[in-house]
C-alpha cells in the first residue's frame, strides 16, 4: 500500500504538469482553432522567467572586509546583493531564498505580453489556413524561441532550488515520505486549473468567451468585439503554460529544450481528453500522468520492458479507437 501511495502521488505530479500545459492548448485550439507547437516553448520561457529573477536578485557589488582576511592575508572582498542592502540581511536574504514562489508574479504580466505579442504578430494571420500551416510556422516559431534561449542561457541545465522550507519531505504517513515541493505543485496546479474554469464559468468575459467558442459569427453580430476577447485568452493560456514551467523548475532544472520534451505529450494529452474540451485535457493529463507514473514501476519495467515509454502512446490508440473524438470531446470540432 506504501508503495501504491507513492507512485500515485507521483502519478499527480506528472498529471499536474500535463493537465496544466494541455490546459493551454485547448484554450487556444477551442477559442482560436489553431493547432499551437510553440506552447512547449512558452512552458520553457516561463521556467526561465524564474532563472531570470534569480539572476536579478543575485546581483550586488563587491566591498572590502577588513576584518576577515583569505589565504594570503589580504582582506577579503565581499559580496553584497542590492536586495540585502535595501531590505536588510535578513529579509533581503528571504527574498533570494523565495525566489521562484516569487516568479510566479513576475512571470504573470511577461507570458500575458508574449502571447499577446505572438497571437497579434503572428497566429492572427493563419486562422484561415490549414491546421499544417500552423503546424509549421508555429513549430518554427518553437525552434527559434528554443535557440535564442539557448543562445543567452547557454545549453546547459540551471538550477533554480526550492525554498529551504519546503525543500524536504513530508511524512504521510509512518512509513511514507514523499517530497514537499511535489505536493505544493500539485496545490498549485489545481489553484490555477480551478481559477482559470472558475474565470469562464462565472465571469460576463469567460461565458462571452464560451459563447464564442460555440458559435463565433452569432457573437460577433451581437455587436462584441471577440477578437479582443480571444486574443486575452492566448495571453492566459501561456501564462498558464509559463506558470507551470515557473514552478516546475525545482522539479527538472530549466533547460532549453524542456519545451519540446513536454510539445508530442501534451498534445497526446489534448487528443486523449477530447479537442477543444477543456475538463477533458484535465482528466486526460491526472489519467495519463498516474498510468505513466505506475508503468514505470520495477514490476512493470521488469515484466514489458519499455512500456513506461509507451504506455500513453498505447492508452492513445486504445481510446481514439473506442472513442475517436476523444473521452470528452464535442461533437463537430474536428469535422
Amino acid at each position: 500500500m506504501d508503495a501504491i501511495l507513492v507512485q500515485l502521488l507521483d502519478g499527480l505530479s506528472k498529471g499536474s504538469n500535463y493537465a496544466l500545459i494541455a490546459l493551454g492548448l485547448t484554450l487556444i485550439f477551442g477559442t482560436l482553432g489553431v493547432v499551437n507547437f510553440a506552447h512547449g516553448a512558452l512552458f520553457m520561457i516561463g521556467a526561465f522567467c524564474a532563472v531570470t529573477l534569480q539572476r536579478i536578485l543575485a546581483l550586488g557589488y563587491e566591498t572590502v572586509d577588513p576584518t576577515r582576511t583569505d589565504f594570503l592575508g589580504n582582506p577579503l572582498k565581499v559580496t553584497t546583493t542590492y536586495v540585502e542592502d535595501i531590505f536588510g540581511p535578513e529579509l533581503g536574504g528571504s527574498i533570494i531564498e523565495w525566489s521562484v514562489p516569487l516568479a510566479v508574479l513576475f512571470a504573470i504580466p511577461i507570458m500575458l505580453a508574449i502571447g499577446y505579442v505572438m497571437e497579434r504578430g503572428l497566429i492572427k494571420h493563419f486562422y484561415k489556413r490549414p491546421h499544417a500551416d500552423q503546424i509549421l510556422v508555429t513549430f518554427g516559431l518553437a525552434i527559434v524561441l528554443q535557440e535564442i534561449i539557448k543562445a543567452y542561457f547557454g545549453a546547459n541545465p540551471i538550477q533554480t532550488p526550492a525554498p529551504a522550507a519546503l525543500n524536504g519531505v513530508a511524512m504521510l504517513m509512518e512509513s511514507v515520505s514523499y517530497p514537499i515541493w511535489r505536493i505544493v505543485y500539485f496545490c498549485f496546479a489545481m489553484v490555477i486549473i480551478g481559477a482559470v474554469f472558475a474565470f469562464l464559468q462565472f465571469t460576463t468575459f469567460g461565458m462571452v468567451v464560451r459563447a464564442g467558442m460555440a458559435d463565433r459569427e452569432t457573437v460577433g453580430l451581437l455587436g462584441i468585439d471577440i477578437d479582443k476577447r480571444f486574443t486575452f485568452m492566448f495571453g492566459l493560456a501561456a501564462a498558464v503554460a509559463g506558470l507551470a514551467g515557473v514552478m516546475y523548475g525545482p522539479i527538472n532544472a530549466p533547460n532549453y529544450h524542456m519545451g519540446m520534451d513536454f510539445l508530442v505529450l501534451s498534445f497526446v494529452v489534448v487528443v486523449v481528453g477530447g479537442m477543444g474540451s477543456l475538463p477533458g485535457a484535465v482528466a486526460a493529463g491526472f489519467l495519463l500522468g498516474v498510468l505513466e507514473s505506475f508503468a514505470s514501476t520495477t514490476w512493470a519495467t521488469t515484466t514489458l520492458p519499455g512500456i513506461n515509454q509507451i504506455i500513453i502512446y498505447l492508452v492513445a490508440i486504445v481510446i481514439l479507437l473506442t472513442r475517436p473524438r476523444g473521452l470528452m470531446g464535442r461533437k463537430g470540432v474536428m469535422e
